[in-house]
Parts: C-alpha cells; structure tokens; sequence
C-alpha cells in the first residue's frame, strides 16, 4: 500500500509559501520608500517559510514512516 500524503497539511504549507512569495515582492517594493515596512515583510515572510518548511517535512516524514513500515498481511 502506497503512503498516504496528508494533501491539507500541503495546502496549507503552499499557502504560506505564496503568502511568503507575496510579503517578499511587498518588500522589494517598499525597501526604497519605506525600510522599515520592508523590514516587516521580510520578517514576516521568514515566519511563512519557516511554517511551510515545517509543514513540508512533517508530510515527509510521515511518508517516509508509512513506507519503512512491512505491509500486513491479508
């Protein structure tokens, strides 16, 4: 039997991920205008990625467990 991926844990992991990609964008734009918004997005989007990274590898090592596991027998 194949591992099974928890397919929510991976949504909500590219939801930070795009969410990250947004914040980064916010603070190209404001770096010039206003450093310290910039700042804040950075900040902010290192949090997302750091919660997605976490989120990725949890769904990882779930996967990895289920297949180290021997099959039962029918």
């Amino acid at each position: 039997m194949p591992a099974q991926i928890n397919t929510d844990q991976l949504k909500k992991a590219e939801v930070s991920a795009t969410l990250a990609k947004t914040l980064i964008t916010q603070a190209i734009e404001q770096s010039a205008a206003n450093p310290q918004l910039a700042e804040q997005a950075l900040k902010q989007a290192s949090e997302e990625i750091t919660q997605a990274q976490t989120m990725v590898s949890q769904v990882q090592s779930t996967v990895q467990s289920q297949s180290q596991q021997p099959e039962k027998a029918k």
